[in-house]
């Protein structure tokens, strides 16, 4: 990162002539999103297994999973940035045409995620009664919690270090290989757990061992991909203060934009409990389903990351502008056809979550709310993840912080007036609403269209 302050690029600039176009655009953004999306989709599958084989050992088992497993995803989702930012910086250099820096700059977000890993897999092991019982579980649910959670905090390292290696790999337009390093560490994971839990019969603690193993795994095959595309390009390796500090320095905003996404969720959730057992059971299963369409749209975000990052390292002010117009209409069209998936196949897919009546009856009217408002999040997604190639943290991280605060009583409201769950939706609808305004109002103009191999 530059201590100089870039001047914003003039939105006229032209660039080459043999700029991707139309189809050829389309060609670029399925190369990178669809191997994103299925590394995306073994995370969650990674989760589901886990609860599969836990749930047979027992309730409190299964109960433990789900504490230890939030603080434990707590932990590392605010570390996403480690991702978001490396990926925006080396395709930044890429498009700048500066390979050994762009490495470089990967090598530094290495050193950021180990220092972190190291800091929270301790804060982790000294900490985990302590944050198992804010959840105030049973004491039996208490003590699984404790040992799935410290077990699975010597893994954080591996953990973050994947977070950053995939990062330089998607700068360096390659969300291939993380893909099979993904999909190969989610098999490893169904073999390890089944093996540890129910071959040498260590109960939850296996869960947590292979899974660590997974991930370390999978840390340790892209930090080798890493380290070897340095070598070859003559990066340096050793620890650089001034590199690690910046990419320090360029995560907090996103960390902040993180935060208020994770605020904004939990007080949906908070309310949704707020308002019954009937209400809080389809907001999950509709949430769920939510968050899995948002796989999707986040596949094309990384897109968006690593195509803007190296636009506007090349100086293709035009072509930014092209190709991001180009994004928004795929995020516009996947959030369409989301969202008539979402309608038009619950019949298909909500026996799977629920025999119950009434749960059923409500969650048809939240997925109809959900469905609608899916065109909106696609481009929403998009924009985020254009932004954040462009290195727009701050901005990133004010409209946050500005939608969160209209949705607080948007949400609130619900409580207020009696107005239920399905009310909830359409004010988690308008949370993505705001967001939209904000990051479609910066789009507009620009500011964001700082070029150069640094912003």
């Amino acid at each position: 990162m530059s201590d100089q302050q870039p001047e914003p690029a003039e939105p006229s600039a032209e660039r080459p002539a043999d700029r991707p176009t139309g189809r050829a655009q389309d060609r670029e953004i399925l190369r990178l999103a669809v191997p994103a999306f299925f590394a995306l989709v073994s995370e969650p599958l990674m989760l589901l297994a886990d609860s599969a084989i836990v749930g047979h050992l027992g309730t409190p088992q299964l109960a433990a999973l789900g504490v230890a497993g939030t603080i434990l995803q707590t932990l590392v989702g605010i570390c996403v940035f480690l991702a978001y930012g490396t990926t925006s910086a080396v395709a930044r250099r890429i498009g700048a045409g500066d390979h050994r820096g762009a490495l470089s700059q990967g090598i530094d977000g290495l050193w950021l995620a180990l220092l972190l890993g190291v800091i929270l897999a301790v804060a982790g092991l000294l900490f985990a009664p302590v944050a198992v019982g804010a959840f105030d579980p049973s004491p039996d649910v208490a003590d699984h919690a404790v040992t799935y959670l410290r077990i699975s905090c010597l893994g954080i390292p591996s953990m973050l270090l994947l977070l950053a290696a995939t990062g330089v790999l998607r700068g360096l337009q390659d969300t291939t290989t993380p893909m099979v390093v993904a999909i190969s560490a989610n098999l490893a994971n169904i073999g390890l757990n089944l093996m540890l839990v129910y071959g040498l019969d260590l109960d939850i603690a296996g869960s947590a061992l292979g899974t660590a193993l997974a991930q370390t795994a999978a840390g340790v095959a892209l930090v080798w991909v890493v380290v070897r595309g340095a070598r070859r390009d003559g990066a340096k390796l050793r620890p650089d203060r001034p590199g690690i500090l910046s990419s320090a320095h360029a995560g907090i905003p996103l960390v902040i934009r993180t935060l208020t996404l994770r605020v904004a969720i939990v007080l949906t959730t908070y309310v949704a409990t707020s308002l019954g057992t009937t209400s809080v059971a389809a907001h999950q299963v509709a949430f769920t389903l939510w968050s899995f369409l948002a796989l999707a749209l986040d596949a094309i975000a990384i897109a968006a990351q690593a195509l803007t990052g190296r636009a506007l390292g090349a100086g293709d002010v035009a072509g930014t502008r092209a190709i991001t117009r180009r994004m928004m209409w795929w995020g516009l069209g996947s959030g369409f056809v989301g969202g008539l998936a979402l309608w038009g196949l619950r019949a298909v897919y909500v026996p799977w979550f629920t025999s119950d009546q009434e749960v059923r009856h409500t969650l048809a009217a939240i997925l109809l709310v959900a469905a609608l408002w899916q065109p909106v999040n696609g481009v929403v997604f998009v924009l985020d993840g254009v932004l954040i190639g462009a290195g727009d943290g701050r901005y990133l991280a004010l409209a946050g912080v500005i939608a969160l605060v209209l949705f607080v009583p948007m949400a609130l409201s619900v409580l207020w007036f009696d107005g239920g769950v399905v009310a909830l939706w359409w004010a988690f609808g308008g949370y993505m609403l705001l967001r939209l305004l904000t990051l479609m109002t910066r789009e507009r103009g620009d500011g964001w269209l700082v070029t150069g191999a640094t912003r």
